[in-house]
């Protein structure tokens, strides 16, 4: 005897009776969803609808001073073409700069902790070893390859610090120097003197100083 599949749809509890009507539905992004995408089977006439339903919209990220991670958001389309009030947003799209290019990984703990920041104050601790947060003022061990992106990035990761009102890193700091192993970028833009720290530089000329002084009463 043979043996028939049955399925349903997951949607509306219909019969699917037909291969040809079933439909495979993918969830990427949803409020109540976790970290995954996840799938499930409808009629095709569902699916349709849905496409019908689909609204025209613009996803945006909101990079805010004093906020590490950006807020991913979905707007409805005329409502964001509408705040564009000096250039239409058609022409704006195109004279606009390329937005800075953040890794692949970094993109995605971004979706994954704006999805956690929707559903509670539970959220992922921040990857350094991601473009997108390479470089920021953190406690803790620094990975080989968080050093590598600033020893490759510099000038990009000093603008993103400086646009995100964090502390920038210094060529001219000895401790930033060795923690991101800076030392030939330092020697290629300084000079070839490796940067002191200024505490040593003082010490000197204070001594200098003092035995200027000093020889110039013996000679008195």
């Amino acid at each position: 005897m043979g043996q028939k599949t049955v399925r349903f749809s997951d949607l509306s509890g219909q019969l699917i009776t037909e291969e040809d009507t079933l439909a495979r539905i993918v969830v990427v992004e949803h409020p109540e969803l976790g970290d995954s995408p996840v799938e499930f089977e409808a009629l095709s006439d569902e699916a349709r609808a849905i496409e019908k339903a689909a609204l025209r919209v613009a996803v945006v990220e909101l990079h805010l001073p004093g906020e590490e991670e950006p807020r991913r958001l979905t707007v409805d389309l005329d409502g964001f073409d509408a705040m564009a009030t000096d250039t239409v947003m058609s022409e704006l799209l195109i004279t606009a700069r390329p937005a800075r290019k953040t890794s692949r990984s970094a993109s995605a703990t971004s979706g994954r902790g704006s999805r956690a920041n929707s559903n509670g104050p539970a959220a992922g601790k921040v990857n350094y070893a991601t473009l997108e947060h390479a470089g920021e003022p953190h406690k803790g061990k620094l990975t080989d390859t968080e050093r590598e992106l600033v020893q490759q990035h510099f000038e990009e990761i000093n603008d993103r610090l400086v646009n995100q009102g964090l502390r920038t890193i210094s060529l001219a700091d000895p401790d930033h120097v060795a923690r991101y192993g800076l030392e030939e970028l330092a020697r290629e833009q300084l000079g070839e003197q490796d940067p002191l720290p200024i505490k040593e530089l003082t010490s000197e000329r204070d001594e200098d100083f003092a035995v200027e002084v000093e020889d110039e009463a013996l000679a008195s």
